[in-house]
């Protein structure tokens, strides 16, 4: 039949030069001239539709990882095991296509072959002609901080990015990006249902601003003065004052807006947005380097420009008294006089440090500064280092970013690899040295990545001058972050209450509080 076919369709293509041809055509056909036969369609692979990457809790029981497998013809698949991996330390079952622990997973004594408590297994998927397919299967084991748990303590907010303690009470203020503070009582999870303050309609929210960052005095308890860290309608930044109405600890008084330093954001987005009191009383403010990629105008390492530098106020004086947008003293012993540079800058070289924390122990700032496209990092600061310079966009945390002298420039003390592992992530949150009474925690910065969910624990003690701590170090907690409701994800901050719990902020609208177990 093929040959007759060929015959065929060469022979109508003649029709027009040769028609007596037309018979020797139809010669050796039973069908007439009707349509050749379809053909038969050739086999296509099955394969695996299930993660290729899981994390479990260690102890876990039952079914850990349930995985799929699809063929596209609509075959029969059947699965196996390719040996040379980890999967004697599991229970496999291919027909239900199941896989749970044959002995507890315990993280403080893997069984893996390398130890470090990420299992890899193999699977083969085959189809009844043949063809095959693979998935290579990793699941980390997290470890389970015993004694230690997460709880749900508010939720209903509107893209929550940050939390604080409010000084004379047990609740805690909690900063909307759109322009509001409200007042959440941990205890009971109610929101008061009037605002501590709400700048909505003076708050652009586009891009990375909106209302970034609050500091309360230290001497709030007798002054009743509070700042933000905020975008105008311009798009620009704003350093606010506020003073709380008369009498109450809940409400400030929007009438006392006092703009005390003000400054141009180029673009949308980096606009950093953390401020805190160092120990010494003096307000320092974090700036990001003014957006678009790579500094394309030169702002972090430019002592003319405020923008990626670390700023070291005085909100006690005024230097500036024919200044509106300058109402503040500069502080002896920042990083530049005169006009070798702007003289509010303490430190230089940092991109977007959009959340940072004092220790409340060594005084010490850590930053969290978002990365480029390769890696994040955690930079400490010294408030007795003026000058320091962190090196972007010279470097990208110890990486060489556009090749210039990198001699004077201080590493980063953590940092990790863009991607989706357990050690990495995309955008980090800079958390705090906890100094609370959860043991296993204690005297650890917990940190987390806002894009891969992870949040880590790395002892201070480790975080020295001249080392920086990598990714393979950290303890990966989630574990032990697995509320009863509620899922932590998303962090856009962690925070503390005046009794130095820690708190998490999640942009979805929850916050949660780390905690003991419950007995």
């Amino acid at each position: 039949m093929p040959e007759v076919t060929r015959s065929f369709r060469t022979c109508l293509g003649l029709i027009s030069a040769a028609p007596l041809l037309l018979a020797a055509c139809s010669g050796g056909s039973d069908g007439g001239d009707g349509p050749a036969p379809t053909p038969t369609p050739a086999n296509r692979a099955p394969a695996f539709t299930s993660s290729p990457a899981i994390s479990v809790d260690e102890n876990a029981t039952g079914t850990l990882y349930t995985f799929a497998v699809s063929d596209p013809d609509g075959d029969t698949v059947s699965v196996s095991v390719v040996p040379g991996g980890d999967e004697a330390a599991f229970n496999i079952d291919t027909t239900a296509r199941t896989i749970s622990a044959a002995t507890p997973l315990d993280f403080e004594a893997p069984a893996d072959a390398n130890a470090d408590n990420v299992y890899n297994i193999t699977l083969e998927a085959t189809d009844p002609g043949g063809l095959t397919a693979r998935l290579e299967l990793a699941i980390t084991v997290d470890d389970v901080v015993e004694g230690m748990t997460v709880a749900r303590v508010g939720t209903g907010f509107t893209q929550p990015l940050y939390l604080a303690g409010l000084p004379g009470t047990s609740q805690v203020v909690v900063l909307e990006k759109a322009g509001h503070i409200r007042v959440l009582d941990p205890a009971t999870g109610v929101i008061d249902a009037v605002d501590f303050l709400d700048i909505s309609g003076e708050t652009s929210a586009a891009g990375e601003g909106g209302l970034l960052g609050l500091a309360f005095s230290p001497d709030f308890a007798s002054d009743r003065t509070f700042y933000i860290n905020m975008t105008n309608n311009s798009g620009d930044t704003e350093i606010r004052r506020y003073q709380m109405f008369s009498g109450s600890l809940t409400q400030a008084d929007p009438a006392t807006a006092d703009v005390i330093l003000t400054f141009d954001q180029p673009q949308a987005n980096h606009n950093a947005g953390w401020i805190g009191f160092a120990p010494d009383g003096l307000l320092v403010v974090p700036t990001g380097d003014g957006g678009g990629a790579g500094d394309p105008n030169g702002y972090a390492q430019n002592p003319n420009s405020l923008l990626g530098k670390i700023l070291r106020i005085d909100v006690t004086g005024d230097d500036f008294p024919a200044d509106d947008a300058r109402d503040y003293a500069i502080p002896s012993g920042n990083a530049f006089t005169g006009a070798s540079g702007r003289p509010e800058i303490f430190a230089l070289g940092v991109r977007n440090p959009f959340r940072c924390s004092f220790d409340e122990v060594s005084g010490d700032l850590f930053i969290g500064d978002v990365g480029q496209g390769a890696v994040e990092e955690v930079d400490r600061l010294s408030m007795s280092d003026a000058g320091t310079n962190f090196g972007w966009n010279i470097q990208e945390g110890t990486q060489d970013y556009n090749g210039a002298d990198r001699a004077g420039l201080v590493d980063p003390v953590i940092e990790y690899t863009h991607g989706s592992g357990m050690t990495q992530g995309q955008s980090i949150t800079g958390g705090y040295v906890y100094r609370g009474n959860l043991e296993l925690i204690k005297d650890h910065y917990i940190f987390a990545d806002f894009v891969s969910n992870n949040v880590w624990a790395v002892p201070v003690d480790d975080l020295g001058p001249d080392r920086t701590v990598f990714g393979s170090e950290f303890l990966r907690i989630n574990g032990s972050l697995r509320p009863e409701t509620g899922t932590v994800e998303s962090i856009s901050s962690f925070g503390e209450d005046n009794d130095s719990n820690l708190y998490i902020v999640s942009i979805l609208g929850d916050v949660f509080r780390i905690q003991a177990d419950q007995p």
